[in-house]
């Protein structure tokens, strides 16, 4: 491809842009899809962009959102928090396929700019690549008298919209979009499946690691007052609003750590240890996209889904305790996640030989994202689309190997960013040579998905749940979670509630 001399420069609807040339690709950070969500803003819907007049420079990443969790960010001044990145092989060309990637983070915390996320390798092969930022959080999931719930989505489809009137002028293709993810960001393509408003944004999708977390109003409601409680305020916008983002973050953080407190109160949202997630509201999230699909009133599509083998060893290690829960722990474990009535006992029999924390991270990753992630392939069949599904099986090898097949693994692998701090975290310094073929693997999936909508692999039925299960020697087998996929054979996700 012949580049011209000089920085790259894109006339988008809202005005001028110039990025930079990097590893032979053009690179626009930081551009608005919506105004900064402050002041009259706040809580609300996504506004518009604001126009300008000359050249925006485009070669610094917008500021982070929000963050709850451990790791606090920084630039907390900033306000201009919605903004997207776009990288591509060549804004001079025409129709090229698109990723929008939605980052995960536990609907808490995620950048767009994180380095896993690099786009080098997927321009490499044709596709333009958007990564986004999206209010999480208090400020784009707490169910607040007054504001519209599930803003962190209403960025999303915000982002989306940016994406169909801009994108060609970066060389893509506005019909030929496919939206990717994992955990929250997959979680956040789940709900996209459900909102008619989103449907005509994108026409493929990629979610790793769909978790199941989605609450009723009613316990949304409840973790709003309590919240509100803390700070000494009413949990109402107004209210809220008047309270300095960072610290309504670093409110929800506490408020998270405590929540196993009191399990009785807060039910699964206790074993998750996380307060927020998309609320079934009824209208802009009008059901769970697992009913909505196998209900027909949600069209399937081309979708790639799939999961790790060792979801929870990820939380297990974080936490300082892989290998030494409980049969209390177990127990307590069992009786919130599996499925009512006889789960607990089904689980007990399959995995009779299983010591308490194998059987304990077995349950919790089925509940969390192993079973949403394959009923969401079910789901999206039954609705008449095409599903591919894939189960995650290669070891990290960073820390003598603890993290199995951990959350998260995919992510540099599908990035081909395996020299990331991600990447390095889990499979060191130097990644094996089956890191490297699984990560090529993963990569030309992704790009020959976005290209032709299929992946390399058959088609998910459910009669013989065909498995692309990728390790050392990849191969195409029924799905490999049997035990785990029986037991939960007639129970899809369901909302968080009051009740449990």
């Amino acid at each position: 491809m012949g580049h011209e001399p000089g920085c790259p420069r894109v006339q988008t609807t809202e005005g001028m842009v110039e990025g930079r040339w990097r590893s032979q690709m053009a690179e626009f950070r930081g551009l608005p899809y919506a105004r900064p969500p402050v002041g009259n803003l706040r809580f609300v819907s996504p506004a518009p962009p604001a126009r300008w007049e000359g050249t925006r420079e485009a070669i610094e990443f917008g500021p982070p959102p929000p963050q709850s969790g451990p790791v606090q960010t920084e630039s907390v001044q900033q306000t201009e928090w919605l903004t997207l990145n776009v990288s591509t092989p060549d804004p001079g060309s025409a129709g090229l396929p698109v990723i929008v990637w939605i980052p995960g983070g536990a609907y808490i915390t995620g950048v767009g700019s994180d380095p896993a996320y690099d786009a080098t390798r997927l321009c490499r092969t044709g596709v333009v690549v958007v990564t986004i930022n999206y209010r999480v959080g208090v400020e784009g999931f707490a169910h607040l008298e007054g504001a519209p719930a599930n803003r962190g989505l209403l960025d999303q489809i915000a982002a989306l919209e940016w994406v169909q009137r801009n994108i060609g002028w970066f060389g893509g293709d506005p019909s030929q979009v496919t939206v990717a993810g994992q955990s929250a960001g997959a979680g956040s393509i789940a709900a996209l499946l459900a909102m008619s408003s989103a449907r005509e944004l994108f026409q493929q999708a990629t979610a790793h690691s769909v978790p199941g977390s989605h609450i009723t109003p009613a316990l949304a409601e409840q973790v709003t007052s309590e919240l509100a409680q803390r700070l000494g305020v009413s949990p109402t916008a107004d209210a809220m609003g008047d309270v300095d983002p960072w610290r309504l973050a670093d409110a929800l953080t506490a408020f998270n750590g405590e929540l196993a407190v009191d399990p009785a109160r807060w039910g699964r949202l206790a074993q998750m240890g996380v307060a927020v997630c998309p609320v079934i509201d009824g209208q802009v999230l009008p059901e769970d996209p697992w009913s909505a699909l196998h209900s027909g009133r949600a069209d399937g599509i081309d979708l790639v889904v799939g999961h790790t083998r060792d979801e929870f060893r990820l939380f297990s290690v974080m936490a300082g305790r892989a290998g030494t829960f409980t049969d209390a722990e177990t127990r307590a474990a069992l009786d919130v996640w599996a499925p009512k009535p006889h789960g607990a006992a089904d689980y007990r029999s399959a995995f009779c030989e299983a010591a308490a924390s194998e059987l304990l991270e077995t349950v919790e990753s089925d509940a969390l994202f192993r079973m949403p992630s394959l009923h969401l392939a079910k789901a999206n069949t039954a609705a008449g689309g095409t599903s591919y599904l894939f189960e995650l099986c290669l070891t990290a090898t960073a820390l003598d190997g603890i993290l199995g097949a951990c959350h998260s693994l995919d992510v540099p692998l599908a990035f081909g960013t395996l020299d990331s701090p991600t990447g390095k975290g889990v499979f060191g310094a130097a990644p094996s040579p089956a890191a490297r073929r699984v990560s090529q693997e993963i990569g030309e999936a992704w790009a020959r998905f976005v290209a032709i909508g299929d992946p390399g692999w058959p088609v998910y039925r459910d009669e013989q749940r065909l498995t692309r299960v990728l390790d050392a020697m990849s191969a195409t087998v029924p799905y490999p979670e049997e035990f785990s996929r029986q037991i939960w054979e007639n129970s899809p996700p369901t909302p968080f509630d009051i009740t449990g």
